[in-house]
């Protein structure tokens, strides 16, 4: 049957109504042969004295193959009591005839220890430091005469014994209550810190504490020395009146080979148990409390037997039940009556390595299990209020983790411990509105907010709505809140740690995401609450750049704007800002531009430039200029916008820079960067005449160069003229119009001369016009003379040269006669160089070169290498020719007409065969550049390839 709990908003716990207990008894299946009369179990070995002289050990990891042996006594001794070390392999039987027998876990036969004879043995304390498998190292042994002993056994290399396996046995100490001597029934040895040995011994009603140091590697003489600190008075002791004749104590170890932690002591009045500190100097017993023995035992007629601790119980045996007491609450957690059939409760005894309660009577043997002990702890530590440990016991338990937090929140705000209480209320599944309402209602702002950032930190990334809802709320919170303690000097240290933490929330990696989508509602509640200084906090954080620059122009700081530019370097701020930051920081911005380099697209900037160079001064607007040419000269800028700009700066204010820029562009009208147009008119408008020459000169508008050249300078209108270089005409146009200007504007015939002299295209009589009718012909005589000799020298090399056209003539026509004479003869024999055929058969072609070839077979190679329209005409020719040659149909023409028509069609046939000679035999096939033209022709046709290569196979 399952039943379900909800135990808190989002935990619903399904548990089993019949939970597995925590003690869970199982009755072991054996069957003594002789009744049980004592029971020791340590490090999984178990031994068993059975009847009067049988001993049975049993490895628990191999339990069906137990071991017995024979103790071999012949009187009427009996075992008394046995006792078994940590490792389980050195076993002491005490029998009640105050002897005492020796047994190692790798021999058969138990010995006699002689030097323990006439003691009878009620304790011993192990070595747990020093003892090994072979040897007990220093033990301590306790009489029912109340002297405590200290002794050393040691088993040999092949498992025999030594003559004497008992090494010593001398007495330390004696335990004395008010009476006298006393029994001792308990004895343990621990090892605390810096060398420091604490020994604990119990009589009936007293519990003694022997303290002190063992110099370092001296152990091994044994705890003598700490006894003899206390040989003058009685060690510290803790004493109880009642008594039931004898005590036991009982050790919680949570670790093997560690230090016991937790302590409980079976007495008369009851059981004092708690905590074991090695760190206090005298005792080490800590925390202590006892448990009364409530009415239903009573020490007379049901006395405890026996006593074991676990990590949050002690267990007490009675002679029909066990009872489990919590050492946390002191409540009885767990009752186990046990049948009379099985007889009265001997013995209970715990194996501390395995962590196992023995139980046994003189017929049955029972072992319990400790499952989950601290399944319920955390419910007690939370009723205590120790919260931590509450948690630590329920870590891996949301449901009972989640009881536990709310618990400690509401305890912490009932003492008004109100941060404590918010950072428990936000780890709980707790109504979200209940807890802020509470705190709403306390007026703890502080708390509510350290709440909030709680469940902030909790949400999954899946829960946007909730993480936009506490985000909002948080920052009209912060914002109350810095805004009442701004106003407080006296609050000055709290104000600067909130601002902090503020800022702290606002740039979280966590909350990133859902304050850049809520940005919007974040920038409303910063203006509402005129928080400039967060806002621009908030700005840089989400870097919204943009509003963070239009912060600074607003309020004139105009330097903190650029730098903001400048360290975020974002091109669009640059363009959007920059015709603003210009007005009043113009250098910086310039500088500021050229940091960014070819980032920037110049052409974005120029209207702000613009706008700057038409209120600004000359000195101001060098600065622009400044930027320009770092495009131009630096980046290379090749954009038409930027050289344009750059012009009309030039021309307005450095018109010496204007000439050089236009000759360092060059003359090459495709590798100049600016508009022509544009530039010539610029220039003109300023009167920049220079300029206007050189523009002219790219422009290739020599005639319109040298008419403005001349309005300036003479010798750079001459410069100008002897640029058409490939056009004589033109060259000589233009320095007639130089001429002309010098004759007729400046009257100076000796320039004019210098005209001549310069330009070799110029005669005299092209510049005689411009001079008056009635100059003098002194300043020109020379000049005709040179003219006149020029002429005659002109036609002596005319003469010369019709003489050589003569003579050439008349060779050509002699050997034109000569040619029509040349023939070569043919033998019977040859054959024609195509076909191996006799030549002779059919018509031919004879070449100089000493080829022959037959008409169609010259025809039949010339033909595929001409080109297309040659082969057109020359099927065009065939076809006539073969029209020519069919004899006339007509059979009553007169004999004059046929004679006359075929006189024409003879003259046709010839013109025919010859324009086919002149395509067919116009070279050797072989030597000519048909040959030549040919040599990277495949010798097969690339589409007979796979027919050829087949027919190989």
């Amino acid at each position: 049957c399952i039943s379900v709990h909800v135990l808190s908003p989002g935990y619903v716990n399904a548990r089993l109504e019949k939970e597995t207990p925590i003690f869970n008894k199982q009755r072991i299946d054996f069957a003594p042969p002789e009744k049980i009369n004592s029971l020791v179990v340590s490090s999984n070995q178990l031994c068993m004295s059975l009847g009067k002289d049988t001993l049975l050990r049993i490895d628990l990891g191999k339990p069906d193959e137990p071991n017995q042996v024979e103790l071999g006594r012949k009187d009427e001794a009996r075992v008394y009591k046995m006792f078994l070390d940590h490792t389980g392999s050195h076993l002491l039987i005490a029998l009640n005839t105050s002897e005492c027998l020796y047994l190692n876990r790798s021999v058969q036969k138990a010995r006699t220890l002689s030097r323990w004879k006439g003691h009878l043995i009620e304790s011993v304390g192990w070595n747990k430091f020093l003892g090994t498998e072979t040897n007990t190292g220093p033990i301590l042994v306790g009489t029912a005469q109340g002297q405590i002993y200290e002794a050393e056994i040691s088993v040999s290399e092949g498992s025999l014994f030594s003559t004497n396996p008992d090494q010593y046995f001398r007495q330390v100490y004696t335990l004395e209550e008010e009476s006298g001597p006393a029994p001792v029934c308990c004895l343990e040895i621990e090892r605390g810190i810096e060398g420091k040995f604490f020994i604990i011994a119990t009589t009936r009603k007293r519990l003694f504490q022997f303290v002190g140091k063992v110099p370092e590697g001296t152990e091994q003489q044994g705890f003598s020395s700490i006894f003899a600190l206390h040989a003058d008075h009685l060690p510290s002791f803790r004493e109880f009146p009642a008594s039931f004749g004898f005590s036991e104590i009982a050790f919680y170890t949570p670790k093997l080979r560690s230090n016991p932690r937790s302590f409980a002591w079976m007495m008369g009045n009851g059981v004092l148990y708690g905590n074991l500190d090695y760190s206090r100097p005298d005792s080490i017993l800590s925390d202590e409390r006892v448990w009364v023995y409530p009415s239903d035992i009573d020490i007379t007629v049901n006395k405890p037997i026996s006593i074991v601790l676990t990590q949050f119980h002690f267990l007490l045996l009675l002679p029909d039940r066990v009872k489990a007491v919590c050492t946390l609450n002191e409540q009885v957690v767990f009752q186990d009556l046990f049948l009379e059939k099985f007889g009265t409760l001997t013995r209970m005894i715990k194996d501390p390595t395995v962590q196992q309660i023995w139980i046994h009577t003189e017929k049955v043997v029972f072992r319990y299990h400790v499952q989950r002990e601290s399944r319920d702890v955390w419910k007690m530590y939370m009723n205590m209020n120790k919260f931590d440990l509450a948690k630590e016991y329920c870590k891996d338990r949301p449901e009972c983790l989640d009881i536990v937090l709310a618990k400690e929140a509401e305890h912490c705000f009932q003492n008004k411990r109100y941060l404590d209480s918010a950072k428990c209320y936000a780890l709980t599944q707790n109504y979200f509105e209940e807890i802020a309402l509470k705190f709403i209602e306390a007026k703890q702002e502080e708390a509510l907010m350290e709440f909030l950032i709680k469940k902030l930190s909790s949400l999954k990334p899946s829960e946007k709505t909730q993480t936009t809802l506490l985000t909002t709320w948080l920052t009209e919170l912060y914002l109350n809140w810095l805004g009442i303690l701004e106003g407080d000097p006296s609050q000055r240290n709290l104000y600067l740690d909130t601002r902090e933490k503020f800022r702290t929330f606002l740039s979280s990696p966590k909350n990133k995401d859902c304050l850049f989508n809520n940005r919007a509602s974040i920038y409303e509640l910063l203006a509402s609450h005129g928080d400039t200084e967060h806002m621009v906090y908030f700005a840089v954080i989400m870097q919204d750049y943009e509003r963070v620059v239009a912060h600074h122009c607003q309020h004139d700081e105009y330097d903190e704007a650029l730098n903001v530019l400048s360290r975020h370097r974002d091109e669009k701020l640059f363009y959007k800002f920059s015709p603003v930051l210009i007005q009043h920081i113009p250098k910086k911005v310039v500088d500021a531009w050229i940091s960014m380099g070819s980032r920037l697209d110049a052409r974005n900037l120029i209207p702000a430039l613009v706008n700057y160079s038409q209120s600004a001064s000359t000195q101001q607007i060098n600065e622009a200029i400044r930027y320009m040419e770092f495009c131009v000269y630096q980046l290379e800028e090749t954009q038409q916008a930027i050289h344009n700009y750059l012009l009309s700066l030039y021309a307005l204010c450095r018109p010496d820079s204007l000439l050089s820029y236009l000759e360092q562009a060059g003359t090459n009208p495709n590798r100049i960067h600016y508009d022509l147009k544009y530039a010539l008119r610029l220039c003109a408008e300023h009167g920049h005449h220079h300029a206007c020459v050189h523009i002219y000169k790219v422009m290739e508008l020599y005639e319109e160069a040298v008419d403005l050249a001349l309005q300036v300078d003479v010798d750079l209108a001459k410069s100008c003229a002897d640029l058409p270089e490939d056009d004589e005409e033109l060259r000589k146009k233009l320095w007639l119009k130089i001429a002309r200007h010098v004759v007729q504007e400046e009257k100076d015939v000796k320039k004019a001369m210098a005209c001549l002299s310069s330009c070799a295209l110029l005669k005299i009589e092209d510049v005689l016009p411009f001079f008056p009718d009635f100059v003098t012909i002194d300043h020109f005589k020379e000049a005709i003379c040179n003219s006149l000799e020029d002429y005659n020298k002109h036609i002596e090399e005319l003469k010369r040269e019709m003489e050589e056209a003569t003579q050439s003539a008349k060779r050509i026509r002699e050997d034109i006669q000569e040619m029509r004479n040349k023939y070569g003869s043919v033998e019977p024999q040859e054959k024609c160089a195509a076909c191996d055929f006799p030549l002779l058969n059919r018509p031919f072609y004879l070449f100089l070169c000493g080829h022959m070839f037959h008409y169609d077979c010259l025809l039949q190679a010339v033909f595929p290498n001409l080109p297309a329209y040659k082969q057109a005409k020359l099927e065009d020719l065939q076809k006539k020719l073969a029209a020519t040659s069919q004899p006339s149909k007509g059979h009553h023409r007169p004999k004059d007409a046929d004679t006359a028509s075929l006189g024409k069609g003879q003259q046709s046939r010839e013109q025919i065969k010859a324009d086919i000679d002149d395509i067919v035999a116009a070279e050797c096939v072989y030597c000519g550049e048909l040959m030549i033209r040919s040599i990277d022709k495949p010798f097969i046709d690339p589409q007979k390839y796979e027919e050829e290569m087949q027919s190989w196979l």
